[in-house]
Parts: C-alpha cells; structure tokens; sequence
C-alpha cells in the first residue's frame, strides 16, 4: 500500500512539457492580439494603464484581461517594458531619419590679430 502512495507522488512531481508548452503557446497568442490591437487602434486616445507605464485604449481592455490572465506577471511586465522600448527605438529612428547627428563642418581656428 505505501509503496503504491509513492509510487502515485512520484508521478505528480513530474513536469508534463506538453502542458507547459501549451500554457507558453497560448500566452504568445494573447499577447499578439492585445499588441495587435494597441497598433489597430493607434488612432484612439490611450486612457488605460498597463505595467511599466504602458498606456493603450479602451478598446484593447477585453484582450489585455486576457493576455493578463493567460500570461504570468513576470512575462506581462517583461512584454510590456519590451514593446515601449522598442516603441522608443522605432520613434527615435523615425525621428532622427533626416536630421544628422553632429556638426556638418568642423569650426574654423580663432585667429586673433595684433
């Protein structure tokens, strides 16, 4: 009979990566839709907030919920800080595209006359 019992738990502490490849496949997708969204209504005003500062509209709230509660925390704030900083990144190259960094030409030496 004990032998049996341990033989039962020994079967529950074993990790089925089919359940956690599912889990992870399924959070990928909710966060597609709701970063999706975001880009779909970037013509509405952002009046919600989100971790790390991230704002998007009223309209995206049914797939943040879901993207919350298919995700864990930690991957959401790491998604979320992830898509402003590449946010960031794109609107500074968008930005800087015709404007050069720097001088265009060297300054000439002051030359003081006598």
């Amino acid at each position: 009979m004990a032998v049996e019992v341990y033989a039962a738990a020994e079967n529950d502490d074993k990790i089925h990566s089919d359940v956690l490849t599912k889990a992870r496949e399924s959070c990928y997708k909710a966060r597609d839709a709701f970063y999706s969204c975001i880009e779909k209504q970037c013509d509405k005003k952002p009046t919600e907030i989100a971790s790390v500062g991230l704002l998007y509209p009223k309209e995206c709230k049914k797939s943040r919920d879901q993207f919350v509660n298919q995700c864990r925390s930690s991957w959401v704030k790491h998604f979320d800080r992830q898509y402003c900083q590449n946010k960031r990144a794109q609107q500074r190259l968008l930005d800087d595209k015709g404007s050069r960094r720097g001088p265009l030409s060297l300054p000439h030496a002051f030359k003081s006359t006598p």
